[in-house]
């Protein structure tokens, strides 16, 4: 039996122009079961918001600078509904393809508004959790390789460029970034991650290691002949036989 239509839904707006900002909150007024409780210029005050208010919907612009819809999608992971807003078609059909709860194409009317909170309500009643994963891959897919990596830790979010990071150590079904002398955790496979990063600069050295070629100093032997990678910072990492034949075709 389902459960009853929730009387309240907590929603966040996030767009960085603050008339579509402005329009959203008109619009939205008419609907008597949503109550806005975040209006969000950008990606990091989106991540926040639902860190911290916890809303159950989320109005999220594509394009943004810095963080755009996509990147705070990663960031706040598939508990939340989202309906897209985007003034690109390309995104939006990629979005709605993937089983996105929807998206609004601007400029958008009234009625396609309250079709899009119709089918949010829906997904709500039913705690139906959209399939991030495949939205995602859709969307790297057009940025790879990765330029940076986007790290959350509870309202926080770290920025690392590619190109600062010295290794990647797989931790099961999460990532240890290591750069600038720390350590960030990302969830996220270190095969999923190998995909992303340009091949020519990284490399996998060992089932659980990723380093970045900029930063390997030499390669010596231990003492049992399997070999090591020293980086420019001292540390030792183990090379496995078909790391090493990877290496081998780089350097």
């Amino acid at each position: 039996m389902a459960e009853p239509e929730p009387s309240r839904i907590a929603v966040a707006v996030v767009d960085d122009e603050e008339l579509a900002r402005r329009i959203l909150r008109e619009l939205l007024a008419a609907h008597a079961d949503i109550e806005i409780v975040a209006e969000c210029a950008n990606g990091f005050e989106a991540v926040r918001a639902v860190t911290e208010l916890k809303p159950d919907l989320l109005l999220l612009d594509i394009q943004m600078p810095k963080l755009d819809g996509f990147d705070v999608l990663e960031l706040v992971g598939g508990d939340i509904p989202v309906i897209f807003v985007t003034a690109y078609d390309s995104h939006a059909i990629r979005a709605f393809e993937v089983h996105a709860v929807d998206y609004l194409l601007k400029p958008f009317s009234a009625e396609r508004l309250s079709e899009a909170l119709g089918r949010a309500r829906i997904r709500l009643r039913s705690r139906e959790h959209a399939p991030v994963r495949d939205l995602l891959s859709a969307a790297r897919l057009e940025r790879t390789p990765l330029q940076r990596i986007l790290i959350r830790d509870r309202a926080d979010v770290y920025v690392i460029p590619v190109g600062k990071i010295d290794y990647v150590e797989s931790q099961d079904d999460y990532v240890a970034v290591r750069a600038g002398g720390k350590s960030h955790l990302k969830e996220q496979t270190l095969a999923d991650l190998e995909a992303l990063l340009d091949p020519s600069a990284f490399v996998r050295i060992h089932r659980r290691y990723i380093v970045n070629l900029a930063r390997l100093s030499r390669i010596e032997l231990s003492v049992t002949d399997s070999r090591i990678a020293v980086l420019t910072d001292g540390t030792q990492l183990p090379i496995s036989r078909a790391g090493y034949a990877r290496l081998r075709e780089l350097l």
